[in-house]
């Protein structure tokens, strides 16, 4: 059963915020969302690994555990998990079929391909009896089709910044409000560090609301001394007195996982079971694909992560910048997004840039992007334009230099996606 071909007549209705549609189509499955209790994430960047740190750290406290995120990288089934296995396409195909059969022949105003799939996630979680679900917010989260229940077990928002502003709202705190849609009366919140303008809408609404809320600081290195000793190589940090290992790369997973490390707090605060061996073994055997992730490509060493927005930009430079080389920057773009946020984010002297377009999605134009880029940073060493992937890694790869220099494939979760469903791709280390 090929789900593309299940699927195929909802992709032309795209993005569609609201909740009606959603509501109408979940009513007439027997709401399932309503079998089990919710995790709610929202938030700029972050979401995805907080989801992976949560449903990890309670599949190992023996919990069954739902996951529902987006977009997929590589296949449809990797947006819904069971107990961090991705469902089967055997599977998939069958929930999608019976919520098909819920949409009316005719119906004048159809669910969009957003509201389908997490329907179906809702239907498989109720079918499979999960203790709790992990749910990522797909856009913005007032109106987002994952926002259908009136209780949650906690409300996440893990960062705010500048992005979908043709959808959420052209400031901050126009995006912050939509985001802080997700918070429902007197339910726990656990909030990332937000910038000034964001942090007061959506302290405004926690108080407006009632909802008792954790403000997370970053997580913190454990000094030398005082880490285990594993015989492994490892990152060890501490938040809350929960000392662990941090599995995924980069400065910014100090605070994702410091969020998860709270919302694992507040839980237990209402009697979950979760012992400090399950949040250790939970935390080290967290995996994310495509974020900071290194892997080889042709005998080369290669770095991919989405970096698709200014934020996750800076954070992609901030580990970079550790490593103390410039670097080749093989990139491609959406052409809804903020070009010169990333580009000044990424960019410095002395760097390389390919730049390749965003196969089967809405790319920004390459000799665009290549005025933009030499204008953000007049001294990178070279800026050049490909037709697509491969040649452009290839081409990346054969300069002279290239491998004094980090590669890295960024710019676009789709872009990485479609790397990985390549043949080129050879594999990685899984770290990410």
């Amino acid at each position: 059963m090929d789900i593309d071909d299940l699927l195929q007549s909802f992709k032309y209705f795209g993005v569609e915020l609201g909740l009606e549609r959603i509501k109408q189509l979940l009513s007439r499955l027997g709401n399932p969302q309503q079998n089990f209790p919710i995790i709610h994430v929202a938030g700029t960047n972050g979401k995805g690994s907080v989801c992976a740190y949560l449903s990890s750290i309670l599949t190992q406290a023996g919990y069954r555990v739902g996951r529902y995120t987006s977009p997929h990288l590589v296949d449809w089934t990797e947006r819904i998990c069971l107990n961090q296995e991705p469902i089967s396409s055997h599977t998939l195909g069958t929930i999608l079929e019976q919520v098909k059969a819920a949409i009316p022949k005719n119906c004048s105003d159809p669910p969009t391909l957003f509201e389908v799939t997490t329907a179906a996630a809702w239907l498989y979680f109720a079918q499979q009896q999960v203790d709790v679900a992990v749910i990522e917010v797909g856009l913005g989260g007032r109106l987002d089709a994952t926002n259908v229940c009136d209780r949650v077990l906690v409300s996440i928002i893990t960062s705010l910044s500048w992005e979908h502003w043709q959808r959420l709202g052209p400031t901050l705190a126009d995006i912050a409000k939509e985001k802080a849609g997700i918070l429902k009366p007197g339910c726990p919140a656990v909030i990332g560090p937000l910038p000034p303008e964001a942090r007061a809408v959506v302290e405004s609404r926690v108080n407006q609301l009632g909802c008792p809320v954790v403000w997370v600081d970053s997580a913190v290195d454990l000094p030398e001394g005082k880490t285990p000793s594993t015989g492994k190589h490892l990152r060890w940090v501490e938040y809350g007195g929960v000392s662990y290992n941090l599995p995924l790369l980069g400065e910014v997973q100090l605070v994702n996982s410091a969020i998860a490390i709270a919302t694992v707090q507040v839980l237990q605060q209402q009697g979950w079971e979760i012992p400090e061996d399950a949040i250790a073994l939970g935390m080290a055997k967290t995996t994310w694909l495509g974020r900071l992730q290194w892997t080889s490509w042709e005998n080369h060493h290669l770095l991919i992560d989405g970096a698709h927005n200014q934020a996750s930009a800076q954070a992609l430079r901030q580990y970079v910048d550790t490593l103390g080389k410039s670097v080749n920057w093989v990139m491609g773009i959406l052409s809804t997004k903020d070009h010169a946020g990333i580009f000044n984010a990424l960019l410095r002297p002395g760097d390389r840039l390919s730049l390749v377009p965003v196969p089967d999605h809405s790319s920004a134009e390459l000799d665009y992007l290549a005025t933009l880029a030499q204008q953000i940073c007049p001294t990178l060493a070279d800026c050049a334009m490909y037709p697509e992937l491969v040649t452009g890694l290839r081409g990346t790869f054969n300069k002279a230099e290239a491998e004094e220099k980090i590669t890295v494939l960024c710019g676009s979760l789709y872009l990485v996606g479609h790397f990985l469903r390549t043949e080129a791709f050879v594999g990685g280390n899984g770290n990410s």
